[in-house]
């Protein structure tokens, strides 16, 4: 876990089923998101993935705006879970875009996970940037092919009226997400204030989400949200799940075309023993 002391992108909606404001309903509403950058590449096709395929492994001038664009976009937010983040690989300069994020957007603290490397050029990685100081984080490999991980981070004192964050990303087969599903579900069971969110490569009635669902106490998604591939979303393989004690109010997937995924962001009421997590200043 880091600390350091330290305009929004215009976004529309593809479908909001609950609509989203632009402001904080109340106090008591803790805004998040979940967005795989994709290391800051824009990819407008599936075309994209082979002529711009050096763009994972070099260099590249777009990089840096990109994730300054991203940066705007999450200013408003009190936690964000990021994806295909770089660990500080040659690929983007040695920066670890996690605490670059974390730096621009005006973020107090910020956590990233190394999952894969591949020598100095690149550090795939899951990020946190967050508002309210975590109390602890764990990293967590994912069973199945090395290179997949999660973490869980607690917001609270007390573990019983926690607020729990798991940031993960899944793996690309079938067999692979539902060993990691079944993983995960074992270790936030019977915590009573989850927040699970990532890049899941799966869609919302898959065997792999059923699975998660039937082990644990999530809530059915609200509603479905496409978020892949961004230039013409029609798969929601992005989710946030909660909880039954977390009341989702609001819930969007953004148009914001600087990844091949689209960010997902909630808007989540939090109940009498987490409301003081808000305490501190957070954007109105």
């Amino acid at each position: 876990m880091n600390s350091e002391d330290p305009s929004v992108s215009t976004a529309r909606e593809i479908r909001a089923d609950i609509p989203f404001p632009e402001s904080r309903p109340r106090r008591s509403t803790l805004r998040i998101a979940s967005f795989n950058i994709q290391t800051g590449i824009t990819t407008a096709s599936f075309r994209d993935y082979l002529t711009g395929s050096w763009r994972h492994l070099l260099p590249t001038s777009h990089r840096q705006p990109n994730l300054d664009r991203i940066a705007r976009l999450l200013r408003p937010f009190d936690l964000v879970g990021l994806q295909e983040v770089d660990g500080g690989g040659t690929r983007s300069r040695r920066i670890v875009q996690t605490r670059y994020l974390a730096e621009a957007a005006g973020f107090d603290y910020w956590h990233n996970q190394v999952n894969r490397r591949f020598g100095s050029i690149a550090l795939h990685s899951n990020g946190l940037l967050a508002r309210i100081p975590p109390t602890s984080v764990y990293d967590y490999k994912l069973p199945g092919l090395p290179g997949r991980g999660a973490f869980l981070a607690r917001f609270g004192e007390n573990e019983r009226n926690a607020l729990y964050l798991c940031v993960l990303h899944l793996a690309l087969s079938r067999n692979g997400r539902l060993k990691q599903l079944a993983f995960v579900g074992e270790l936030i069971r019977g915590l009573p204030h989850v927040v699970l969110m990532g890049d899941l490569n799966c869609e919302p009635h898959s065997p792999e989400m059923k699975l998660l669902l039937q082990r644990t106490d999530f809530c059915d998604p609200v509603c479905e949200l496409k978020t892949y591939p961004s230039w013409r979303p029609h798969k929601m393989l992005d989710h946030i799940l909660v909880t039954p004690a977390l009341k989702v109010e609001h819930l969007r997937a953004l148009d914001f075309a600087c990844s091949d995924h689209l960010p997902i962001a909630m808007d989540v009421c939090l109940p009498p023993p987490l409301t003081s997590l808000l305490e501190s200043d957070l954007p109105a």
